[in-house]
């Protein structure tokens, strides 16, 4: 307390109050595991993540420091990566102030290019379903947990894995196509066609000009990925399998309202080239490849009269040679030429 007097007479002491103090605000701090998404580069060291998580639902938080070599959590807040998280909750986005590693799914994924591409559109497929950020999606969380972790395990072909997941996410979503009944009359069986507007697979007598027409084993396929009967799954053919991915990509499409620019990237099995050995020419000795005469079989002699490259010695005058040899200067050659040559 401080006591301030008066100069004068008559003058009486007057009591000053110390200043107030001011309460700071509400420190909040939580806990939540999430997948990172996605990340965006924030300022010179920090960075945006975007993570769906289990409570929370898809959110956008600040990770100060984490482009700077000395980071202490920077590698765990990269994409495919299952974390615990610690927050700071502010007005703007949330602070990132603890991050730990629960499953790290990406070491399994980027060194296989059509997993790491099916695994690609699995979170951007995640991220534009949950489009209300701090909305829980407990049940996408946990789709998309056990959807990276089938292609971390490498049990079952990527893509079918993707279709599997995209199919369920709309499911989840409300939007699951009719894939055993006309979406229109609800008619069983006798499935023509598949209209992606009108929700589904559809009889002969409901199908519109327009509607696809894939085969009744592309429907059972298709069924089958809904409901996670990876045994048919595993043995269906290719080219069901091709038609099937081309349906379910066009559906969610149409119903998110905009592409999945990740899709593009995914390798179907139908695309991957066919590579063929060239054929070689036939021996003198024969015209077929069974004939003793032709090069590369255990019966066949080779060019006994080839004298291979024992003695070869190079090309005299080549400077990058041991000897000083390959290339011979001409007239105009400068030191600078000839090293380009070289290279």
């Amino acid at each position: 307390m401080r006591i301030v007097c008066r100069s004068g007479a008559g003058a009486r002491p007057r009591i000053k109050a110390p200043p107030r103090v001011r309460q700071n605000g509400r420190v909040t701090l939580y806990r939540d595991e999430g997948v990172v998404l996605r990340t965006q580069k924030l300022g010179e060291a920090d960075r945006i993540v975007t993570v769906l998580t289990r409570r929370g639902g898809r959110i956008r938080a600040a990770a100060k420091g984490v482009r700077k070599t000395k980071s202490r959590f920077g590698a765990r807040l990269e994409p495919f990566t299952h974390v615990d998280l610690q927050l700071y909750e502010r007005r703007s986005l949330d602070l990132i102030t603890q991050a730990e590693t629960l499953r790290p799914y990406g070491e399994h994924l980027v060194t296989d290019y059509p997993r790491y591409t099916s695994g690609t559109a699995m979170l951007e497929t995640a991220e534009k379903l949950t489009s209300e950020e701090g909305e829980p999606a407990l049940r996408q969380f946990l789709l998309l947990v056990g959807g990276l972790r089938t292609l971390a395990e490498r049990g079952h072909d990527p893509r079918l894995v993707l279709d599997a997941y995209l199919l369920r996410s709309l499911s989840v979503a409300g939007w699951a196509p009719a894939l055993d009944e006309c979406c229109r009359c609800g008619t069983r069986g006798g499935l023509r066609g598949f209209a992606i507007a009108s929700g589904g697979a559809v009889c002969a007598r409901c199908r519109q000009p327009g509607a696809a027409t894939p085969a009744p084993p592309t429907f059972a396929l298709m069924l089958a990925l809904l409901r996670g009967d990876w045994e048919y799954a595993d043995g269906s053919d290719p080219r069901h399998r091709v038609e099937c991915s081309g349906l379910v990509a066009a559906y969610l499409q149409w119903h998110l309202e905009h592409g999945i620019r990740s899709l593009r990237h995914v390798e179907r099995e139908g695309d991957r080239p066919r590579v063929v050995a060239p054929a070689r020419a036939p021996a003198p000795g024969g015209d077929l490849p069974n004939d003793p005469g032709y090069p590369g079989y255990p019966d066949d002699p080779g060019y006994p009269d080839d004298p291979g490259y024992p003695d070869d010695q190079g090309y005299p005058g080549d400077r990058g040679h041991p000897d000083g040899a390959g290339y011979r200067a001409g007239p105009g050659d400068s030191d600078d030429t000839i090293d380009r040559e070289r290279v």
